[in-house]
């Protein structure tokens, strides 16, 4: 006790010096706590969207992911309600699950055949009541951007579009789509009262598309501003065209995904894909209670799969196989973290070692005196280590505190950003309290680079020469 009070007093009888030090120490943790802080923001927020949308694993054939995006036929998997009753009735599994839904993606042609327009699109074939079920996962507590599948409930032609999509086919006027050119909202008006003022550019429904699409209309079809038709290519490489109705236009963030999106009924989708023939889909989404129990879950799916479904070479995906780019967004925000934490801990280290070895210098003779008295090398090492970390201890509380208070101001602050390649803006927000790993791994290395840079000055201090340290003017 008598050595911590000493290094009180040390520190005190220079405030000045010791509280520029406190400062760098302050300054230093709430800058590394507040980036941290942010980074873990967007990771949680990027995992909270992904498990939304593609849940925490996928069942697929082997090879789809990689090579079967424009060939579902070839990779569909037969029997797939046997496949979620087996998982669903697991008892290992059951507990982790939330949502078990299959879900059926192809690509095809969209044409608004009033307007003339038509679009490429990738489609999915879904169990709105799942999706829905999906996009209510919040594990971090996470302003989330979800908003509900408007196919819940809907008849089965219904269809679902992105506002890019609706932008290309002329519905922005019908589907209240913002931000479209005079052209595109006023292209159904202007195309019932005369043809003749159709867009320019708009190119030419192929007779083809044309005449598949007249075999599909109904009269209440006909008279439906927002009727879409869809044309694919079935299992058997045969066109099939089904008229859908575009109920809603959804903006899902990304521009590339909003230009080609287009979301119907799952059994909608088999019929166009596999007319009479027996339905497949493309991947069996699971989403789990907590990302946590992801390895468990994988383990026991793949010894599943591999023991009751081995005649289909199935295989397990996580969301971050499938969604590359949050790995690789963890990777750059990691590299930027250490990168920031390092400069850091470099000015930290040398302003303590300055004010350390400062101190060592006024005090020499003072040095030599505790020596005189007795005092051991290891006695004169450990007052000086106590300093430094009551200096740690006490930067390390208000570097908390101060970020505390300014983490508090940012998420009230109302400040917003648009990432690369999305299309509305976020909330700059910070997670400091909620990612436990980062606030203990910043106050332990806070504290290990006062030591450290205090270890040096004290080493110096303790193998002063008495007799030297006595006659140091």
């Amino acid at each position: 006790m008598n050595l911590w009070m000493l290094a009180l007093r040390n520190l005190l009888r220079n405030r000045r010096r010791s509280l520029a030090t406190l400062l760098a120490m302050v300054v230093g943790l709430t800058a590394i706590l507040l980036f941290g802080g942010y980074r873990s923001n967007i990771l949680y927020g990027m995992e909270t969207g992904f498990v939304q949308f593609s849940g925490h694993l996928q069942v697929q054939r082997r090879g789809y992911f990689v090579d079967g995006g424009d060939n579902p036929t070839a990779y569909g998997i037969a029997g797939y309600q046997r496949v979620i009753d087996a998982i669903a009735n697991d008892p290992q599994l059951a507990p982790l699950l939330r949502v078990v839904t299959p879900t059926l993606q192809l690509g095809g042609i969209a044409g608004h055949m009033e307007s003339g327009h038509t679009r490429s699109v990738l489609a999915q074939g879904l169990v709105a009541p799942d999706i829905n079920r999906l996009m209510q996962w919040n594990d971090y507590g996470m302003v989330s951007y979800a908003q509900p599948l408007a196919l819940e409930g809907t008849a089965p032609h219904a269809a679902v579009i992105g506002t890019g999509v609706a932008r290309k086919l002329q519905l922005c006027a019908a589907l209240q789509v913002p931000y479209c050119t005079n052209a595109s909202t006023n292209a159904y008006t202007n195309a019932r009262t005369s043809a003749a003022v159709q867009a320019p550019e708009a190119p030419a429904v192929p007779d083809d598309v044309a005449a598949l699409s007249a075999l599909e209309r109904s009269p209440d079809a006909e008279r439906a501003p927002t009727r879409i038709e869809m044309l694919v290519a079935t299992a058997k490489g045969a066109p099939n065209v089904a008229s859908l109705q575009a109920i809603k236009a959804v903006n899902l963030g990304i521009k590339a995904i909003d230009d080609m999106y287009l979301a119907m009924h799952l059994p909608q989708a088999q019929r166009l894909l596999y007319g009479t023939q027996a339905p497949e889909v493309t991947s069996i989404v699971v989403q789990l209670q907590h990302t946590a129990q992801l390895p468990a879950a994988r383990a026991r799916l793949q010894a599943m799969l591999a023991q009751d479904f081995a005649a289909q070479d199935l295989e397990v995906l996580d969301f971050r196989m499938l969604n590359p780019m949050f790995g690789q967004t963890d990777e750059f925000m990691a590299s930027m973290f250490g990168f920031i934490a390092l400069l850091i801990a470099v000015i930290v280290l040398f302003t303590i070692a300055n004010t350390m070895g400062t101190a060592v210098v006024e005090r020499t003779v003072e040095i030599g005196t505790l020596r005189a008295m007795g005092q051991r090398c290891s006695g004169i090492r450990h007052l000086f280590l106590c300093e430094a970390l009551l200096l740690g201890a006490a930067g390390t509380l208000l570097g908390l505190l101060a970020t505390a208070v300014v983490a508090w101001a940012i998420n009230h602050s109302g400040w917003t950003w648009t990432p690369p390649g999305y299309s509305y803006a976020y909330l700059v927000l910070v997670r400091v309290w909620q990612d436990l790993p980062l606030l203990a791994g910043s106050i332990v290395g806070m504290l290990a680079v006062t030591l450290a840079s205090a270890w040096w000055p004290a080493r110096r201090a303790a193998r002063m020469d008495i007799v030297d340290a006595l006659r140091h003017a």
